[in-house]
């Protein structure tokens, strides 16, 4: 019943933005744009854990991994000017990829750890 609940809640977030996003863009925008799914998992990671370190070092490699995400952002509408949508979310989501990679990488050159 617990993973149930815990589906049904977080799949009524995406609806609601979806939803939301379809009749007012910039509201659904907002809302996408906060971090509902990390808290979400945060609550949820404490609730089943009740261990404040796990919910530290998740918070801690969100950070980090929302910062390639925004390639995303970046590219995708700048793609959309020149392709259309399918092209340019799979270049949008390959650019992202490399960030990520690339990212990974100067922490692996740097040797800071964050958590891997």
């Amino acid at each position: 019943m617990h993973y149930f609940l815990k589906i049904i809640v977080t799949a009524l977030f995406v609806v609601a933005i979806t939803e939301t996003t379809k009749r007012f863009g910039f509201i659904g925008a907002l809302l996408a744009a906060l971090p509902l799914i990390s808290i979400m998992s945060m609550v949820w990671i404490y609730r089943d854990t009740g261990d404040v370190q796990k919910v530290m070092l998740f918070s801690r490699q969100v950070f980090w991994l929302v910062l390639p995400s925004l390639g995303t952002f970046v590219s995708l509408p700048l793609l959309l000017k020149r392709m259309s949508f399918v092209p340019s979310l799979f270049i949008s989501i390959l650019i992202t990829i490399l960030l990520y990679v690339l990212m990974l990488g100067a922490f692996r050159l740097l040797n800071y750890k964050i958590g891997i």
